[in-house]
């Protein structure tokens, strides 16, 4: 027997379509039908963490990624179009996109060149820790935040960058839909020019190519075609420093500028709906009343001469109460201290960071030599950092704001509990009672900026008054403020008015008084994207199709057979000169898997060199009396190591028997004489399979690598090579083995996985074979009903 070691099985209650195993750490994620995202430890598969789906993020995951580092997870929605960034550690999202169009397969690589450049560069400190304080952390109260920036001592910024070696998440979609994220935060390139629904994509670990497998179907009744296309990346290799310190740059700008959307978001959850009490009571007080005396002429009378008309007593006593009145003092006060606190401590120090980074980003688009070439505008960034300075502008508005409110209410309140007390006839506290004459005319400008009766606001707002003035400004509304500040009398204002050279002078930031906080921080948003979206666009159309080569055609009807099963997957190895093209093909009940080797050498010319692989039979004849004329065919293979192949094979006689195998397949049993592979000449102008006859054909026996997997119908494999794990996953997706790889037998391990089988699962029911969709994509195949899966207590993630 080989060196396989059953580790782990579990039936689970949802069906899994996608699973993929961690880089660095023993953990394989899993996403099932339901929409929920799992990760698992391979010690008896223990469940570490799920994500259950929801509203914000979405319920139809459609791809899975890895960072290199294994320290956060990427996966994809369907229904929400969104891309999500999962801390490994817990399951809480870190950071999210949006794309255009649902995406269909994921990528994340790091790049591996080497150069004196990038070794000085991923050496040197990162200035701005010097120069700029840290962000002070969130509160914690407050739920939305859902914790991100909020631990002590956490550094979010420098968990998303992960190490300063570049990484980038590429993404395939439909409609020939390919983007390419720097760190998975912040696009620095759109490709264009590639057809069809992307069907697996690898960008080189030396940014110069970019290999994409796509289906292009022309008319829903004809047959979808596989085609096989490699761009030229090779901009981003030239200018790879370059690359490497905008990206840095762009994931430091995409991050604050997440701080500041949840600082805002915490700013909104301070201030209660309660504060809106007063406005709406005076409304329905104006809305009953039977006097022609207007709302301010009636808390004027009772300023002066301490006596309230009985209407006004009615919804002061009754509605309001004196109790009602103390809280609502009080909520107001605690609200804007908290607003106020946040505008200083998260907002201004979120803005100041931007504008530094943003600095420094003009810094490099003047160096046109360096960076003119990836498309930094320099125009475009003074654009950007005259915005953010137009958002500060309106933070510290909202601070001037809430100064005067917070002075205004406590004087009013003041005023209007005492006479409240005096109305109940309740005893007044002598340092309540005392009142100068300054204080009357306080309350008695407070009572005409405030209680004047407007009407238009009734159409606007369904109320008569607008008392509190604070939350318009954390309303996300496109509305104009309903009480602007006052900016008669403001000689700066008035200077700026009468200097027509100065009002247009770039050295002054745009202020907008009549619009809220929201509004000016959407417009920074939009235009700090259009500022770093021409990068994006400029480094796309550097992108060109180097080869493009037809694979086969897949057929839509039902009854046939398809001749070669969709793709498994795509792979390139660490010098990025000899690519892979994995696939299964069927002939003749036979099935082989294909290999297609592309070496670039130094002159850039491409050669190519294809063979099909099929396997003899290895399994003991005591197992079975016919094996001699056994065969098998691949369900499934993926890359082990840079020289192994993980298959997963099942027998393919027309009485097919109960076993599926688990082998490896080394590349070095099948490239036994690499001449051979020149004898296949590559026509670009026919398709794969019209000429499958003509590939040079080589027989493997498996001696020793492979494992029967008994009672278990087994169709998908996930492997991680560095970790020496593999991962099967049955056929109705949701029966899982998971196995160590390259181990030593012992008997009574052996002995152990026997008893675990016949626990498990004695049999399961047959179904047709479905083919495997992209890395780790198993969702073509059709499900069965099993037990639900046993209650599992989540683990720590500490090794």
């Amino acid at each position: 027997m080989p060196a396989f070691r059953q580790v782990g099985e579990k039936q689970l209650p949802q069906e899994v379509v996608f699973m993929s195993w961690s880089p660095k750490r023993d953990l394989i994620a899993l996403a099932n039908r339901a929409g929920e995202v799992l990760l698992h430890r391979l010690a008896n598969f223990q469940r570490v963490w799920s994500l259950p789906p929801n509203e914000n993020t979405g319920k139809e995951v459609t791809a899975l990624a890895w960072r290199p580092d294994g320290k956060i997870l990427a996966f994809g929605l369907a229904d929400t179009k969104r891309i999500i960034l999962c801390d490994v550690e817990k399951p809480e999202s870190l950071h999210s996109f949006s794309v255009e169009l649902s995406i269909t397969y994921m990528h994340w690589m790091e790049v591996t060149e080497e150069s004196s450049v990038l070794t000085s560069f991923y050496n040197a400190e990162d200035e701005s820790n010097l120069l700029l304080p840290k962000l002070p952390a969130l509160p914690k109260n407050y739920s939305t935040t859902a914790k991100i920036f909020s631990e002590e001592k956490s550094d979010e910024i420098m968990k998303l960058l992960g190490d300063v070696r570049l990484n980038a998440l590429v993404l395939g979609g439909s409609s020939g839909f390919i983007e390419i994220y720097a760190y998975g935060m912040f696009k620095i390139a759109t490709v264009n020019g590639v057809a069809g629904s992307c069907r697996g994509l690898c960008l080189s670990s030396d940014l110069k190519s970019l290999s994409v497998i796509t289906e292009i179907q022309s008319s829903p009744d004809s047959e979808a075609e596989i085609m096989y296309f490699q761009l030229d990346t090779s901009l981003l290799s030239s200018y790879l420093p370059e690359v490497t310190r905008m990206a840095r740059k762009f994931t430091h700008i995409s991050t604050l500028l997440q701080y500041i959307k949840l600082s805002l978001t915490c700013m909104c959850e301070a201030w209660e709906e309660i504060l809106m009490q007063m406005d709406s009571r005076l409304t329905k007080f104006v809305q009953e009343k039977n006097t022609t005396t207007s709302v301010q002429d009636e808390f004027m009378q009772l300023l002066l001469w301490g006596k309230a008309s009985l209407e006004l007593q009615a919804l002061l006593m009754n509605q309001l109460t004196v109790k009602g009145l103390k809280k609502l003092g009080q909520s107001i006060e605690s609200s804007y201290s908290s607003i106020q606190k946040l505008v200083i401590s998260h907002l201004q120090s979120g803005s100041e960071a931007l504008l530094y980074h943003l600095s420094e980003l003009k810094g490099m688009a003047l160096w046109k030599q360096k960076y003119e070439s990836l498309g930094l505008d320099a125009s475009g960034i003074d654009e950007a950092i005259t915005a953010v300075g137009s958002f500060i502008l309106k933070a510290n508005e909202l601070l001037q704001v809430i100064d005067s409110s917070m002075k205004n209410f406590k004087a009013f309140f003041r005023w209007l509990y005492v006479a409240m007390l005096r109305m109940s006839e309740d005893h007044v506290l002598p340092e309540l009672n005392k009142m100068t004459q300054k204080d009357i005319t306080f309350v008695a400008d407070f009572l005409t900026e405030h209680f004047n009766e407007a009407p238009e606001l009734y159409n606007r707002k369904g109320k008569y008054f607008n008392v509190e003035r604070v939350g318009q400004y954390l309303k996300d509304e496109d509305d104009d403020l309903v009480s602007p500040p006052n900016t008669e009398g403001n000689q700066w204002f008035n200077f700026l008015k009468d200097s027509t050279h100065l009002k247009e002078s770039p050295l002054l930031f745009p202020y907008y008084p009549e619009k809220s906080l929201h509004f000016v921080k959407r417009q920074m948003e939009g235009v700090i994207d259009q500022c770093l979206q021409k990068p994006a666009d400029v480094i796309g159309k550097s992108v060109h199709q180097a080869v493009c080569i037809s694979l086969y055609k897949v057929s839509q009807s039902e009854d046939s057979t398809p001749q070669l099963f969709k793709l498994p997957f795509l792979w390139n190895d660490k010098t990025s000169n000899l690519h892979y093209v994995l696939f299964t093909m069927l002939e003749n009940s036979i099935s082989k898997i294909h290999i297609l080797r592309r070496h670039t050498d130094t002159s850039r010319s491409v050669s190519n060199g294809i063979l099909a692989v099929e396997f003899g039979n290895f399994l003991n004849n005591s197992m079975n009396e016919s094996s001699d004329s056994r065969c098998y065919s691949c369900l499934d293979a993926h890359f082990y190591d840079d020289e192994t192949v993980t298959v997963v094979l099942k027998e393919s006689v027309q009485q097919e028997g109960k076993e599926r195998v688990l082998a490896q397949l080394p590349l070095s049993s099948v490239y036994t004489d690499e001449d051979r592979d020149g004898k296949f000449i590559w026509d670009s102008m026919e398709r794969l399979d019209e000429r499958s006859g003509e590939i040079p054909t080589r027989t493997v026996f498996l001696e020793s690598q492979w494992r029967v997997l008994e009672n278990m119908k087994a169709q998908y494999v996930s492997v991680n090579g560095i970790r020496k794990v593999s991962c099967v996953l049955s056929s109705n997706l949701r029966h899982i083995r998971v196995f160590e790889m390259d181990v030593e037998d012992d008997g009574e391990v052996e002995e152990e996985e026997e008893e675990e089988t016949t626990q498990i699962a004695a049999g399961e029911p047959d179904e047709p074979n479905q083919p495997a969709d992209g890395q780790g994509n198993v969702c073509d195949a059709s499900a069965e009903e099993l037990p639900d899966e046993t209650e599992e207590h989540e683990t720590s993630l500490d090794p």
